[in-house]
C-alpha cells in the first residue's frame, strides 16, 4: 500500500478581516488537513484566528451548494451551468430592454475581501451600469471622517505601535477582531508603553491596559472633547499645531463649549477618568486605534472626526509611534481605473438602506437583484426588510457556497469557490502586506470562481470580449501601480509584499492631500449621547465574535436561541439563564440570558451574524439608518427591553 501523497500550498485568507492571514495548507491526496499560519509572513507570524484554524470544518462541510440550483414552486433543484445561465441572461436582456439597466441591482459586499471581486462591478457597469449600493455599511463613516479631515484614508505601519508611549484602544476588542496585532502590544507593553481601553463594553481586550473607562453608548464624543479641553488647559497642545491644523480656533472653542463636570457627566465617567486619559494621551508619541465598531451609530463620522482632533492638537500626526489609526489604504493603492463605482450609476441605494430602498426604488423599479460575496439578509439592519424586499422581485441571483438567509430568499443560487480554492489578490485594511490567493485544491467540479461566472454570462448579453482576458492578466492589470516598487506578480507570487507606495508614518511633512494643504479640524457636532426612554431603557449592541467571521459560523452551531448578555441589575424578574424577549421598536427574538455584572446596566451584548433561519438574527430589530456621513449603518443606537419568553 503506497504511502499518501503530502505537500503543502500557500495562499491567503479573504473573509473580511483586517489580519488578512497567509496561510500554510497540508493535503493529503488532494484533501486539506491541516491549516497552519505562515511563519514567513511578519504579520501572521506563524498562527491563524480560531475562525481560520477551524475552516476546514466549513471546507468539508456537506450541506456547501455544489452545483447551481433554480427554484421552482418554492424549492430549489439541481440545475446544469448551461440551464441557469441562459435563464438569467434571457432575464437580464429583457428587464433592460424593457425599463432600463437601472431596474437590475448589483450589490457586493465584503464576504470575499480579493481583488478579482471588483472584476463583476466592472461586469455589471458594462452591462449597464446598473442600480449599486452607496456608502459602506461596515466602515463608511471612519472613512468618510479621515478623508474630510485628511484627505486620505490609512494607517501607520503596523508594527509603528513599537514607537508609542501611551496607546489608546478606543472601542476595539482586539482579541476578537485583531489578534495579529496582540503580539505587537504585548511586546510594546514590555518596552514600557501604557495602554488604555475605552469601551462602554467589558471584554479580553481590558485585561491587556492598565485602565478601562466605560463610557456611556455614543458618550465618546463627550469623552474626548473633555480631553481636548484639558489639553488647551495645561498646554499639553503642540504649539505648531496651527500651522498644520485649519478651524484650530473652532476646535478650541468647541472643547471649551462645556466644563469639564458636565463633558464628564455626558460621557458617564468620572471628571478624574477624563484627567487621566489626558495626561497619558498628553505625554507622547501616543496612538489612538480606532475600532470600527465606534462609528456605527448616529454621529459615528463625527466621533471619529473629533478623535483625528484629538491627534492632530496634541502633536501626535506626522511622528512615529502617533496617529490615529483607523483603517489601511488596503483599497487605494490597486489600479482600479476600470470602474467607474457609485459616481458612474443610474441610481444608488444606500447600503443600510438596502430593504427599504429595494422596496420603495420607482421610475424603474428594482426587477432583479445579483448578490455577490454578502449576506445582507443577516448582516445588513432590519433583516426582515431585506428578506422582504429580495423575495419579492423578478429575478434575485445569490452568489454563494452555502445556502445563506440571502440564498434562500434567490430564485436562483450560483456556487462559488472558498478561500482555499480562490485565485485572486488581496490587500489588508489592517496592514499594509500584498498577497496572491491561490487555490490550494480544486474546487468541486460544478463550482466556478466569481470571475468564472461572470467570464460564461458575458458571452450570453453580448460582453464575453470584454471578459476574455485569464485572471493573471487582471492580476497585472490591478498591479500596475505598486509593481515598479517591487510588488509585481512575480514579486507577490513569491510571497507576500509589503506595500511599496504605503507609508511608516502618515503625513511627515504635516502635509495633508486637502484643499488647504492641512488638517481639516471638525467645528461643530452633536455631542449628547443618545437616551434610551423608560420603555426601553436598554441599547443593543451586536458584536463581532471569534466563533464566526460575520454569519459564516462553524456547522452545528446556530441551534436554538442565541445568547444575550446583560448586567444583572439591568434584568430585573430574570435569572441567569432565563429565556426572555428583546423587543426593539420593530421586531423581537427570543433570547438566553447571561448575567455579567462587569457590564454596563443600559447595554444589552449579542453576537453578530446570528442566522435569521435559526431565530438567532440581531439584526431583525435594528431599524434601517445611515449615519451622519459616510453611509454607515447605526447598528448600536437601538433601543430595547426585556419581556418574559
Amino acid at each position: 500500500m503506497s504511502s499518501p501523497k503530502v505537500e503543502q500550498k500557500r495562499t491567503i485568507c479573504n473573509r473580511d478581516c483586517p489580519d488578512a492571514c497567509s496561510i500554510v495548507a497540508t493535503i493529503e491526496d488532494g484533501k486539506v488537513v491541516q491549516l497552519q499560519g505562515d511563519k514567513d509572513h511578519p504579520v501572521t507570524d506563524g498562527f491563524l484566528c480560531h475562525r481560520t484554524s477551524r475552516f476546514l470544518e466549513i471546507q468539508y462541510d456537506p450541506s456547501r451548494v455544489t452545483t447551481p440550483l433554480m427554484k421552482r414552486e418554492g424549492k430549489f433543484e439541481p440545475v446544469t451551468w448551461e440551464v441557469a445561465l441562459d435563464f438569467i441572461a434571457d432575464r437580464m436582456l429583457q428587464i433592460r430592454d424593457e425599463s432600463g439597466p437601472a431596474a437590475i441591482m448589483h450589490y457586493r459586499s465584503g464576504g470575499s475581501m480579493g481583488m478579482m471581486k471588483f472584476v463583476t462591478n466592472y461586469f455589471f457597469e458594462q452591462f449597464g451600469p446598473v442600480t449599486v449600493k452607496s456608502g459602506n455599511v461596515c466602515s463608511g463613516a471612519g472613512d468618510e471622517a479621515q478623508l474630510t479631515d485628511f484627505g486620505d484614508k490609512d494607517s501607520h505601519d503596523f508594527f509603528d505601535l513599537l514607537h508609542s508611549k501611551t496607546i489608546v484602544i478606543w472601542g476595539k476588542n482586539v482579541y476578537v477582531s485583531s489578534v495579529h496585532l496582540l503580539p505587537v502590544l504585548k511586546e510594546a507593553k514590555k518596552r514600557g508603553a501604557r495602554m488604555i481601553l475605552i469601551d462602554p463594553v467589558y471584554h479580553k481586550t481590558a485585561t491587556l491596559c492598565e485602565h478601562h473607562f466605560q463610557p456611556r453608548p455614543g458618550g465618546d464624543i463627550a469623552f474626548a472633547l473633555g480631553v481636548a479641553r484639558l489639553l488647551f488647559e495645561n498646554g499639553r497642545c503642540d504649539p505648531t499645531a496651527e500651522a498644520y491644523c485649519e478651524h484650530l480656533e473652532e476646535f478650541r472653542a468647541m472643547a471649551y463649549s462645556r466644563t469639564l463636570k458636565q463633558w464628564a457627566q455626558m460621557a458617564g465617567v468620572g471628571v478624574q477618568q477624563i484627567e487621566t486619559l489626558a495626561e497619558y494621551y498628553g505625554d507622547g508619541p501616543s496612538a489612538i486605534l480606532v475600532g470600527w465598531g465606534l462609528q456605527r451609530k448616529t454621529y459615528g463620522s463625527s466621533t471619529i472626526r473629533v478623535l483625528d482632533g484629538l491627534g492632530a492638537i496634541s502633536g501626535n500626526l506626522g511622528v512615529a509611534g502617533g496617529g490615529v489609526c483607523f483603517s489601511s489604504k488596503w483599497l487605494g493603492n490597486f489600479n482600479m481605473d476600470f470602474l467607474q463605482g457609485a459616481k458612474g450609476a443610474p441610481r444608488t441605494i444606500a447600503e443600510p438602506l438596502l430593504g427599504p430602498g429595494i422596496l420603495q426604488a420607482a421610475d424603474p423599479p428594482v426587477r432583479m437583484v445579483w448578490v455577490t460575496g454578502a449576506n445582507p439578509v443577516t448582516m445588513l439592519p432590519e433583516s426582515l426588510t431585506v428578506k422582504r424586499a429580495l423575495e419579492s422581485r423578478e429575478l434575485t441571483v445569490v452568489v454563494d457556497a452555502f445556502l445563506t438567509d440571502t440564498a434562500r430568499c434567490a430564485d436562483v443560487v450560483l456556487p462559488t469557490t472558498t478561500l482555499l480554492e480562490d485565485d485572486d489578490l488581496l490587500g489588508s485594511y489592517g496592514h499594509h502586506w500584498i498577497a496572491e490567493s491561490q487555490p490550494v485544491v480544486p474546487p468541486p467540479p460544478l463550482v466556478k470562481t466569481d470571475y468564472e461566472i461572470v467570464q460564461a454570462l458575458a458571452p450570453r448579453v453580448g460582453l464575453g470580449e470584454k471578459f476574455s482576458e485569464d485572471v493573471d492578466t487582471w492580476k497585472k492589470r490591478i498591479l500596475e501601480r505598486v509593481s515598479p516598487g517591487g510588488a509585481s506578480l512575480e514579486n507577490v507570487r513569491q510571497g507576500p509584499v509589503r506595500d511599496p507606495l504605503s507609508r511608516d508614518v502618515l503625513f511627515a511633512d504635516r502635509q495633508f492631500p486637502t484643499e488647504t494643504g492641512k488638517a481639516n479640524l471638525v467645528r461643530k457636532v452633536c455631542a449628547e449621547p443618545p437616551v434610551p426612554t423608560l420603555k426601553r431603557p436598554l441599547f443593543l449592541m451586536a458584536f463581532s465574535t471569534e466563533k464566526a467571521q460575520a454569519s459564516q459560523w462553524l456547522p452545528g452551531t446556530q441551534q436554538g436561541p442565541a445568547t444575550a448578555v446583560v448586567h444583572p441589575d439591568a434584568a430585573a424578574g430574570f435569572v441567569d439563564g432565563d429565556k426572555a424577549r428583546i423587543e426593539s421598536e420593530i421586531a423581537e427574538l427570543t433570547v438566553l440570558l447571561k448575567f455579567d455584572s462587569r457590564q454596563r446596566k443600559d447595554v444589552i451584548l449579542m453576537e453578530k451574524g446570528g442566522w435569521l433561519s435559526a431565530g438567532r438574527c440581531a439584526n431583525v430589530l435594528v431599524p434601517a439608518q445611515a449615519t451622519d456621513a459616510g453611509g454607515c449603518a447605526v447598528y448600536y443606537d437601538t433601543p430595547v427591553r426585556l419581556l418574559p419568553a
